[in-house]
C-alpha cells in the first residue's frame, strides 16, 4: 500500500507542462453509402469501377477562448463504371461513399504559428487511418472492392490551401 494519494486522472503532477496535443475523442460525424442503381447495377458491372476521390480536412474551435479544437477529414469517393466507351453516354453512378471523420484535440503551449499546421497536418495524420479503414470496410460491406486510400500527404495539401488562399499558383513539383 502507498502512502502517496494518486492524481486524479487527467491531472497533471505540479510543476509538469501539460502535452502539446491530446485527442479528446474520436468519431463518425457523418457517413453516407448509396447504390442509385441498385440492384441492377450488381449485374450490369463487367470491370471495377473508377473511382474518384475527394478529400478535405476541416478545423475549428470548440469553444471560444479555449484551445479545444474539432478536427475533420471529409471524403467523397464516387464511383463510375466507365465500361462503356461511347462518350456521348454518361457513366453510370455504381456508388457514393461521404464520410466525416472528426476528432477533438486540445492544444497546449503552442506557439500562435504552430497551431495552424498541428490542426491541417498532425491532427488528420492521427485521424487518417481510422477514415481510412472505415471507408474501406463500407465500401466492401456495399459489396464492391474495398476502397483503399494511399496514404495523403497533409503537408502538401496544408500548403496548397494555404497558396489558394493567398491568390497565389503553387510551385511546380519536381
Amino acid at each position: 500500500m502507498s502512502d502517496t494519494a494518486a492524481a486524479p486522472q487527467g491531472a497533471q503532477p505540479a510543476g509538469q507542462q501539460p502535452p502539446p496535443l491530446v485527442v479528446n475523442i474520436q468519431y463518425v460525424k457523418d457517413l453516407s453509402f448509396e447504390v442509385p442503381g441498385a440492384p441492377g447495377i450488381f449485374s450490369q458491372l463487367r470491370s471495377q469501377p473508377q473511382v474518384a476521390i475527394n478529400l478535405d480536412v476541416q478545423a475549428r474551435r470548440v469553444q471560444d477562448g479555449q484551445n479545444v479544437f474539432e478536427v475533420s477529414i471529409v471524403i467523397r469517393a464516387e464511383a463510375h463504371d466507365n465500361s462503356n466507351q461511347n462518350p456521348a453516354v454518361p457513366a453510370p453512378t455504381v456508388f457514393v461513399a461521404e464520410l466525416t471523420y472528426a476528432g477533438v484535440f486540445t492544444l497546449s503551449g503552442l506557439p500562435d504559428n504552430a497551431i495552424e499546421p498541428v490542426l491541417l497536418v498532425e491532427c488528420p495524420r492521427i485521424l487518417f487511418p481510422f477514415a481510412r479503414n472505415i471507408l474501406a470496410d463500407v465500401t466492401r460491406d456495399g459489396g464492391f472492392p474495398p476502397v483503399l486510400l494511399q496514404p495523403i500527404d497533409f503537408v502538401a495539401l496544408w500548403q496548397a490551401r494555404r497558396n489558394q488562399a493567398a491568390g497565389a499558383t503553387p510551385a511546380p513539383i519536381a
